[in-house]
């Protein structure tokens, strides 16, 4: 079958490590790949360092408007006559999906990737009624929210659900810590949707209580800045340690004793999966994708959106308690094995692009 995965964003998240992995991965199995993205984007590169065909188009927001860009992009695809094509963003569905309709590519699939509703206008409206004919969502919140502000936007049928998987052979060689102090870790781009400013906040809340741990957060982005400013302004120095990005985020995690996860959605919590195959107990927010991934009680908790003092308390139950920590650990483990193994994910998502 010939495949082509496209996404045109300059970033390095967990929709482009999607697709880099999963158009790997129908390469190996036979299939006629093709990786599309910006010109020196991070997802280009890698496809190009693993031996993935490429195609580099200069995409903007408002390449929908322009004749010229248009007209290459649809020779293209009309030359290269897809039989599947795989979009992610909003601004390649609507750049890209027209032009498959006009070039007559037989399936087009919009991941949904984000927790975020899409809005009810009369562009998505004639995008995915007379464009996408199918979209692949990475949890049963984000499907619901595909449809939240227009019920009729596409059939349900339409809508197939996947979690993202996780390759469970690059577990870290660490298999546990002897940190002074329990270490709480976090890891994800400084964005507004992770929501920093409210792990600090509950740091600042523990270390008015006297209670002995440490945070390591990990990643880099547009806000570092403002939240290294915070966290000295907090007074917490001295028990958060900013890491930038990390290369290894298997190996960050396993010398950590907890991990917490501050954001405000999440379509599917990967970084989540990823700290419960390292046996990491983890507290999140309830919100969005969160409850499909933890069991409050049994691998983590799960504390009421913005309540910190709440998350705070779960973190402070975790660090008095090693045995509480060590048994929701290897809950998260069986978790992950039973329900998010990327082999066996991967194999849903060729079916459901073959068949």
């Amino acid at each position: 079958m010939k495949i082509c995965f496209i996404n045109c964003l300059k970033i390095w998240g967990g929709g482009e490590k999607w697709h880099l992995e999963h158009a790997l991965y129908m390469h190996r199995k036979g299939h006629d790949v093709t990786v599309v993205s910006l010109p020196e984007s991070p997802l280009l590169t890698k496809a190009q360092e693993s031996g993935l065909k490429t195609k580099s188009f200069k995409i903007s927001n408002l390449t929908f408007l322009n004749p010229a860009k248009l007209f290459a992009v649809w020779s293209f695809l009309k030359k290269e006559r897809f039989d599947a094509v795989l979009m992610n963003s909003s601004r390649d569905l609507k750049t890209f999906a027209p032009l498959c309709r006009l070039a007559g590519t037989r399936k087009i699939i919009f991941r949904k990737g984000s927790d975020i509703p899409i809005k009810d206008t009369a562009m998505n409206r004639l995008l995915y009624r007379k464009c996408v004919t199918h979209i692949l969502a990475n949890s049963n919140a984000t499907k619901q929210n595909v449809l939240k502000n227009n019920s009729s936007l596409v059939p349900e049928e339409k809508i197939t659900v996947i979690y993202n998987g996780i390759d469970t052979s690059k577990k870290s060689a660490f298999s546990s810590t002897k940190n002074d102090v329990p270490v709480i870790c976090n890891l994800g781009r400084m964005v507004h949707q992770k929501r920093h400013d409210l792990l600090l906040d509950v740091a600042a809340i523990l270390k008015r209580r006297n209670v002995k741990c440490r945070f390591v957060v990990g990643g880099d982005g547009p806000l570092k800045e403002e939240l290294a400013a915070k966290a000295e302004d907090l007074n917490l120095l001295d028990i958060v340690t900013f890491c930038g990005f990390i290369d290894k985020p298997h190996d960050f995690m396993a010398e950590a004793d907890i991990f917490a996860l501050t954001s405000e959605w999440e379509g599917f919590g990967y970084v989540l999966t990823e700290a419960m195959l390292e046996k990491k107990a983890v507290v999140a927010f309830d919100i969005s994708s969160n409850p499909e991934i933890i069991s409050n009680g049994h691998n983590g908790f799960l504390v009421k959106w913005n309540d910190t003092e709440a998350f705070a308390n779960a973190l402070q139950k975790l660090i008095d308690d090693e045995n509480m920590r060590k048994t929701f650990g290897e809950n998260g483990l069986c978790t992950v094995l039973d329900k998010f193994d990327f082999n066996t994910n991967r194999e849903k998502v060729e079916a459901f692009i073959c068949n």
